[in-house]
């Protein structure tokens, strides 16, 4: 989110805890990590080569590129635009936990671990087998937006390895014998969380699915 990128700042607190003696290499690699994780947060597709650049220049007190009154107004632009990512982002989160309220509140709706809500529309076979972790299913399924728009589905049944898909369709499928059909509200954490899926799927957005697992091996 918005934070100036001051390495003191950012680092001062976990530095200040070290109890171990530090190296000059591992101090500035470290500084490094902790540098790049927030970058890569922010921008994720940031010129490293620029970047590296500029550290250098400016750690080094060299000749800069730019003049200051650009990286200034650069950096204005960076900081609007991800305070306006932030205020979006804070929005999605309320709307998805409303939705997920909402949903849990409907009659017949079970929580799994991680708030992944199933609803059991076909029970299947109660001695059916059910999938193995790292197996592979054949599934016919269907899958919509929260405001229920539809965003896939598949028109004949395909096989799918567990390792492949999202986490919330591996947690409930291990669950579900042969022949079963659920519904599922899949929350964004155990779907496409703050990144989204391309145009398809927003950032923060919970997943509902008719699932029905035909085979698996």
């Amino acid at each position: 989110m918005s934070r100036p990128l001051l390495l003191g700042l950012l680092l001062l607190s976990p530095l200040a805890q070290a109890a171990e003696p530090e190296s000059p290499h591992d101090l500035a690699y470290s500084l490094g990590v902790r540098l790049g994780e927030r970058l890569h947060e922010e921008v994720p597709d940031l010129q490293l080569e620029a970047l590296l650049k500029g550290l250098s220049d400016a750690y080094r007190g060299g000749t800069l590129e730019l003049p200051a009154a650009r990286i200034e107004q650069l950096q204005a632009a960076h900081e609007a635009r991800m305070a306006e990512a932030e205020r979006l982002h804070t929005r999605e989160i309320a709307a998805e936990t409303r939705f997920l309220v909402e949903e849990k509140a409907k009659p017949g709706v079970r929580e799994l671990p991680g708030g992944l809500l199933v609803s059991v529309l076909h029970a299947g076979q109660p001695n059916a087998p059910r999938p193995r972790a790292g197996g592979e299913v054949r599934v016919r399924y269907s899958g919509r937006l929260a405001d229920g728009s539809l965003f896939d589905a598949n028109e004949a049944p395909q096989w799918f390895k567990l390792d492949s898909v999202i986490a919330g369709w591996r947690q409930a499928l291990v669950e579900m014998p042969v022949g079963a059909k659920w519904r599922l509200v899949i929350p964004s954490a155990l779907a496409y969380g703050a990144e989204g899926a391309g145009d398809l799927i927003p950032p923060y957005a919970p997943l509902v699915f008719e699932l029905e697992l035909l085979d698996s091996r």
